[in-house]
């Protein structure tokens, strides 16, 4: 989508943190949905991962119908590049294309946080959501069941080498 007048237009919008819905997982990692597609007209989703000391994190996988970015806050988590894992810090960034294999994980005993970006936006909320949900009521999940969900998601899991 493009602009096409001349003058430009007040169209910005302000989220104050407050407002911003958050998800704490049983693993302490909280998640917080910073811009969601419905904000941004579906261009793109930003989150905001913090995750504590070894909370651990998404093992290997990748996404068909769109692309995923990193970028360190703070401490030291460690990334999945499809090749093999390396610790990252503040101010690195990892980039995923469609098809991109990836994983992220917090498993040192200091905290760490990073911004998590979609592009083009889906409803990465709703596979977050569901993912809390789980973990909330201790629903057992079996293969057919996590298989199910992936699918909703667009998340193929693969086991990294």
């Amino acid at each position: 989508m493009s602009y096409s007048g001349q003058t430009g237009e007040p169209s910005a919008i302000g989220m104050p943190a407050a407002a911003m819905e958050r998800l704490e997982f049983k693993t302490g990692t909280i998640g917080a949905f910073v811009a969601t597609g419905a904000l941004t007209r579906g261009e793109y989703g930003l989150y905001r991962w913090e995750m504590p000391p070894n909370a651990g994190g998404a093992g290997g996988h990748f996404h068909r119908t769109f692309s995923e970015a990193f970028y360190v806050l703070s401490g030291t988590p460690t990334f999945f590049d499809g090749r093999g894992w390396s610790r990252a810090g503040a101010g690195d960034l990892l980039y995923i294309p469609e098809g991109g294999i990836h994983g992220f994980r917090n498993d040192v005993p200091e905290p760490a946080s990073m911004l998590i970006l979609f592009s083009p936006r889906i409803p990465r909320e709703a596979y977050f959501q569901e993912l809390y949900e789980i973990g909330r009521s201790g629903r057992t999940m079996t293969d057919a069941d996590w298989a199910a969900l992936y699918a909703r998601h667009d998340q193929v899991m693969v086991e990294p080498a």
